[in-house]
């Protein structure tokens, strides 16, 4: 069942949204070579109980860790662990957190200092599509309009893998809501968006095939090429003539760039 919410259910579940955000961004203050990916989610689990919230990922289904932290080829759901983060590593933070009766999503790619153009292109080309698809989520479209700019703008103009088995979703007083949405889809297909539907769009896209395995833990995806996988997300409340964003880059940009181990020359 498709789930809409009163504007004021819109305003409070931005809170929890703007606390993912700024949880990504203390995640970022911190991020560089020499540490592992479980000290980046010890840190961010204070932080996010802290702030009056819970971890909405540790113990969902069994998940162990606050934070999904997946890295280079990994496309979703990493487990933090001994990882030492190393120059180079592309690093996809994803989480989740639960105040006040609702649930914000969202997820962000950084890259560990100097890396090729090709992977910078990669970073950028992913991100930019996330927007593409947002412009999509307005009142009376459908959900294969979002999935469709996503994937003519990642596989269409570039020739990137854009993952099939994992999609966006609504997001509320549940972590996964209806509807879906795909990262790819047809014009005009798929199920009508309502106004004030709260989506997290999130493409997932690699620099190769959209194919993907599971690691033994049986949560970390990982690209069946080995080839780098970028993830990006936002919330989204649709409304009429121009989507509401719930979430906040700003902050988390402002961050990367104050953190001189990040690159974020790709925008």
């Amino acid at each position: 069942m498709d789930v809409y919410k009163s504007d004021e259910e819109v305003a409070i579940q931005r809170e929890s949204c703007l606390l993912v955000s700024a949880t990504i961004t203390e995640v970022a203050k911190i991020m560089k070579p020499g540490i592992t990916t479980l000290s980046l989610d010890e840190m961010a689990e204070t932080f996010i109980r802290d702030n009056g919230a819970t971890p909405s990922c540790k113990g969902y289904h069994g998940y162990p860790y606050s934070l999904c932290i997946s890295v280079n080829e990994q496309v979703v759901h990493g487990f933090p662990g001994k990882y030492i983060l190393k120059e180079g590593d592309v690093v996809s933070i994803d989480t989740v957190v639960y105040k006040n009766g609702f649930h914000g999503d969202h997820a962000y790619t950084f890259i560990i200092g100097e890396t090729t153009k090709e992977v910078l292109d990669l970073v950028r080309i992913t991100k930019e599509s996330l927007y593409v698809g947002i412009k999509q989520a307005v009142t009376g479209n459908r959900t294969g309009d979002i999935g469709q700019a996503i994937e003519t703008y990642t596989n269409g103009n570039h020739g990137y893998g854009v993952i099939r088995d994992f999609v966006g979703h609504g997001v509320g007083r549940e972590m996964h809501e209806d509807p879906q949405i795909p990262n790819y889809g047809k014009q005009g297909k798929g199920k009508k968006l309502i106004e004030n539907m709260v989506l997290a769009i999130e493409p997932m896209i690699t620099m190769g095939t959209n194919r993907i395995y599971m690691l033994d833990d049986g949560w970390t995806v990982v690209s069946a090429d080995k080839s780098t996988a970028v993830h990006f997300e936002h919330n989204v409340c649709v409304k009429k003539g121009a989507p509401v964003i719930l979430s906040d880059f700003s902050i988390i940009e402002a961050a990367e760039k104050a953190n001189t181990n990040l690159n974020s020359s790709y925008y």
